[in-house]
C-alpha cells in the first residue's frame, strides 16, 4: 500500500493522463467518475474547455433533477422562474444540482440575486452563507450572502434547523443528497406543505436506508399532494383510493444521451447547454396520463428511445452553440442509427 497523492503530485498525475488521452485517443469523450467532491469541481473546470468531458455524478445527476423540476411544473403550472429550491447536501452531486439550476434560472432571464435566492443550500455546518471563515471552494458561487439569509430569518441560531429554514425560505422544491435517512421528517415535509399546494421533494441517497424520506410519509403528511422521487426504486403507494407512483430520479436516463449525442456531434466540448437540453428532452417524453398519475419520468423500459431522443437534442444543442460539427437534422437521425447498438441477439436452441 502506499499514500494517496495530494497536491501538485497530483494534478501532475492527472493533467499527464489528460495529455496521453488526447494524443493517443484525439477523438474520445471522457468521463470522471467518483471523484472527491473537491477534485471533481477543480477537474471538470480545468479541462472541460479543453477535452470533451463530463462528471455524471455533477452534471448528470443534475441534469436529471432539472428534468424532474420541469415535469414537475408542467403537473403543478409552475414555470421554473416562479421555483424555489432547498438543497440539503452540499457535495458534488447537491453543488452540481445547483450550479446546473442556476444556469437554467439565468437561460430564463433572472438577474443575480433572484438566482440566488431561488436556490439554498444546507450542508453539515447549516444553511450555506458567504461569511463563514472557511467556504469550500466549490460552494462559493451557490452561497447565499450574510444579509440576504439574515432579512430571510436564517440566523446561526437557526441555520441548521430544517423546519426554520423550510419556514424562512418556503422551497417548492426540497432535494436531499445527505445519505443520511430521515432527514426530511415529517414536521420538515409538513412546514414545506403549509406554504406550498403541491411540494415536490427528491429524496436522492441510495439505497433505500440512506434515503431522506420514505415515501409513503411524504405522501400521508401532504395529505396526497407531494410530488416525490427517490434515487432507489420503491414501490407506488396507494393513498386515498388511488396508486402514487414513486418516481426513481436516475442517472441511466441521462449519461447514455448525452455521451452518444456529444460523439455524433463530434463536440469540442460538453457543455452546460447541452446537459440543458438533455434535461428538457427528457422531460418532454413524459405524457400528460403519466403526469396526471404523478409520474415524473418515462419508464425506464423505454430507455433506449429515451436515449434517442435525448442524444437528438445534444447534438443540435452543440451544432446551434457552434461547439459541434455542421449537420441537418435529417444527418442526425441517419449517424444516430449508425451508432447505436444493436440488441438484436440470436437465439440459440439447444440441440
Amino acid at each position: 500500500k502506499q499514500p494517496r497523492l495530494r497536491g501538485e503530485e497530483y494534478y501532475s498525475l492527472v493533467d499527464e493522463f489528460v495529455e496521453a488521452v488526447k494524443l493517443r485517443f484525439p477523438d474520445a469523450l471522457l468521463q470522471w467518475e467518483d471523484f472527491k467532491k473537491g477534485n471533481a469541481f477543480t477537474l471538470l473546470d480545468k479541462y472541460r474547455s479543453s477535452l470533451p468531458s463530463f462528471n455524471d455524478d455533477i452534471q448528470g445527476t443534475a441534469a436529471v433533477v432539472a428534468a424532474g423540476v420541469a415535469a414537475a411544473g408542467r403537473a403543478t403550472g409552475t414555470p421554473l422562474a416562479e421555483q424555489r429550491f432547498l438543497l440539503v447536501g452540499a457535495g458534488a452531486a447537491g453543488v452540481g444540482i445547483a450550479r446546473h439550476i442556476r444556469h437554467e434560472l439565468e437561460e430564463a432571464g433572472l438577474d443575480e440575486d433572484e438566482m440566488t435566492a431561488a436556490i439554498g443550500l444546507v450542508d453539515t455546518q447549516g444553511f450555506v452563507t458567504n461569511d463563514r471563515p472557511v467556504l469550500d471552494e466549490h460552494k462559493v458561487s451557490v452561497a447565499w450572502p450574510a444579509e440576504m439569509a439574515a432579512q430571510a430569518g436564517i440566523t446561526t441560531g437557526n441555520g441548521s434547523d430544517l423546519v426554520a429554514i423550510v419556514n424562512a425560505i418556503k422551497p417548492t422544491v426540497l432535494i436531499g443528497t445527505t445519505g443520511q435517512p430521515g432527514v426530511f421528517s415529517e414536521p420538515v415535509v409538513a412546514a414545506m406543505a403549509d406554504h406550498v399546494e403541491r411540494p415536490f421533494v427528491m429524496a436522492l441517497s441510495n439505497p433505500t436506508s440512506k434515503t431522506e424520506a420514505v415515501p409513503s410519509e411524504v405522501v400521508s403528511c401532504t395529505q396526497g399532494r407531494a410530488l416525490v422521487a427517490t434515487g432507489s426504486p420503491f414501490d407506488p403507494i396507494e393513498y386515498g383510493g388511488r396508486l402514487v407512483p414513486i418516481s426513481q430520479c436516475n442517472n441511466v436516463y441521462i449519461f447514455p444521451g448525452v455521451g452518444l449525442g456529444a460523439i455524433v456531434a463530434q463536440a469540442r466540448e460538453v457543455t452546460d447547454s447541452m446537459f440543458a437540453a438533455a434535461a428538457q428532452a427528457l422531460a418532454a417524453q413524459v405524457t400528460e396520463e403519466q403526469l396526471a398519475s404523478g409520474a415524473l419520468y418515462p419508464p425506464l423500459r423505454d430507455l433506449r428511445e429515451i436515449t434517442r431522443q435525448i442524444a437528438r437534442a445534444v447534438v443540435i444543442a452543440a451544432r446551434d452553440a457552434g461547439v459541434g460539427r455542421p449537420i441537418t437534422d435529417d444527418q442526425i437521425d441517419d449517424e444516430l442509427d449508425r451508432e447505436m447498438w444493436d440488441l438484436d441477439y440470436p437465439t440459440l436452441i439447444p440441440m
